[in-house]
């Protein structure tokens, strides 16, 4: 009988507890504050927003009462705790506001992300942060200095939801956030992942960076496997996004401009950086505008893909470019489905250089420009081109620095032209006459100046059946001659740029 009065009083206990803590989550949610119990709400680890303390407040007492439920009570001075990855920058001392400075709490937040839970690795010598989150919970934060990753490496993070906005001190020639380790404030050659990558499935999702004119956005250096998803980047100088090196990053679903603009701004001439600045190889860029900058994308890497991208940044006609493709002889490029507006592309020394499925506006073009001469494996197939009827062709040789000589597979045809001039690399035309000698000038059409490799022709007489001939194809002029004057019609399909399946 002792036992069980005495366990009755033990359960009343507890029950008093649990009604206690119910009493809390109550005042909680009425004042949106804790009484300065024992420390108050900060000792508690709870943020300071109301929402935040009632929800943290109902985790806990669903544990408490799980706990009850299997026969043992927490200790009364020991803490409940989580084993949630997600840290609010909140929790941290962060300022949602912007009106104080939150470098160092997001700092601290990110560098606890870092404390690895376990052993698991992703690539050899990056560890696998379980899926760690720095939540931003919604603010705008102000930072005076760039936010990095530590340098000893990790993957499997994301960083989201919230706004980073540079302060007036922040250095020029940083970014927001740097996935860099040579940039880390613990950077060392013995702290360094032993891969060649640094980080591994990084994912910034979510955020609105805003650089204050004062450098770039997001610095993306030897990391492997990087999302880049549904975020706005505005007032750089420098790159809205930098990928240096690595591997596979995705830059998806996001706007960047260097001013906040919709078209037809009065400061466009002077508009000046570069929206995103591809450094290195077998990145995608899907489904991105950028509505300001002096360049739209600066392509210096290899096996890049650019689909779905909006550019109408600095118009061509002020000096502009939408997409710069800087890898003189080994482009190896896919532009699908693109949209150049007022603004073109550029290549220089094409090689394996794919353009398809995209709209050319305002005169925006294709320009190809000869470095050192060499132009293989070009497609510019299946776009459409408007323009405003000034004799502007819709792609372009610039030969400034010399001609193209080595020139191997270009195929430009089957583009849907409107106030621009036709290029081709294949042409077909007819011409009727009475006489022995017909020409057909393909020279308005044909993209080179003087290259014909290929040419099929027909002489359909009614009278009589001629002797005839292909006499000459100089300057892109098909000559052809019959030996005796004869009423016909000459068909002629020509081709500059057959493939060499080597000689016979």
């Amino acid at each position: 009988m002792v036992r069980r009065k005495g366990g009755g009083v033990g359960r009343l206990v507890m029950v008093l507890g649990l009604t206690g803590l119910v009493s809390l989550v109550a005042v909680a949610g009425a004042h949106g504050s804790y009484p300065a119990v024992g420390g108050g709400a900060a000792n508690l680890g709870l943020s300071a927003g109301p929402h935040r303390h009632r929800e943290r407040a109902i985790r806990r007492l669903e544990s408490f009462k799980a706990s009850l439920a299997a026969g043992a009570a927490p200790s009364p001075g020991s803490p409940i705790t989580s084993r949630s990855r997600v840290y609010h920058v909140t929790d941290y001392g962060a300022d949602p506001t912007g009106n104080t400075d939150s470098s160092e709490a997001i700092s601290k937040a990110i560098s606890d992300a870092f404390q690895v839970p376990s052993d698991h690795v992703l690539m050899p010598g990056i560890a696998d942060l379980g899926g760690a989150e720095i939540h931003l919970d919604g603010g705008s934060y102000l930072i005076g200095s760039p936010l990095t990753l530590p340098a000893s490496g990790g993957g499997n993070l994301k960083i989201h939801s919230g706004s980073l906005r540079a302060s007036d001190d922040f250095p020029t020639d940083r970014y927001l956030i740097e996935l860099w380790a040579s940039h880390s404030p613990s950077s060392d050659s013995s702290s360094a992942s032993s891969s060649s990558y640094n980080y591994e499935y990084i994912t910034l999702s979510g955020l609105m960076l805003d650089s204050n004119f004062r450098g770039g956005g997001i610095a993306v250096v030897d990391s492997l496997r990087t999302t880049i998803d549904n975020c706005y980047i505005v007032h750089f100088t420098s790159d809205g996004i930098l990928v240096q090196s690595g591997h596979e990053t995705y830059i998806r679903n996001s706007f960047l401009g260097q001013h906040i603009t919709a078209g037809g701004d009065p400061d466009e001439k002077n508009f000046s950086g570069t929206g995103i600045n591809l450094m290195g190889n077998d990145n995608a860029v899907t489904d991105v505008v950028i509505f300001s900058a002096a360049i739209g994308i600066l392509v210096s890497g290899q096996a890049n893909t650019l689909a779905g991208v909006h550019c109408y940044n600095k118009a061509t006609g002020f000096g502009g470019t939408g997409i710069y493709l800087k890898l003189p002889q080994l482009t190896q490029t896919r532009i699908i489905n693109c949209y150049l507006d007022y603004t073109g592309i550029v290549s220089e020394d094409p090689v394996q250089l794919h353009v398809s499925d995209s709209f050319f506006l305002g005169d925006a073009n294709v320009v190809l420009k000869s470095v050192n001469g060499v132009i293989n494996g070009v497609n510019v197939v299946d776009n459409m081109f408007t323009g405003s009827g000034k004799g502007v062709d819709i792609v372009q040789l610039d030969e400034s620095n010399g001609k193209f000589t080595n020139i191997d597979q270009v195929i430009v045809q089957h583009n849907a032209v409107r106030g621009m001039i036709l290029r081709s690399t294949v042409a077909k035309a007819s011409v009727d006459g009475n006489g022995s000698v017909w020409t057909v000038d393909f020279s308005p059409v044909l993209l080179f100046s003087d290259r014909i490799q290929y040419v099929q022709y027909t002489l359909l007489s009614d009278s009589t059946s001629p002797n005839h001939a292909l006499r000459n194809t100089s300057g892109n002029r098909v000559v052809i001659e019959s030996d005796v004057p004869v009423t016909a019609s000459v068909y002629v399909a020509v081709d500059q740029c057959v493939p060499n399946i080597g000689e016979f």
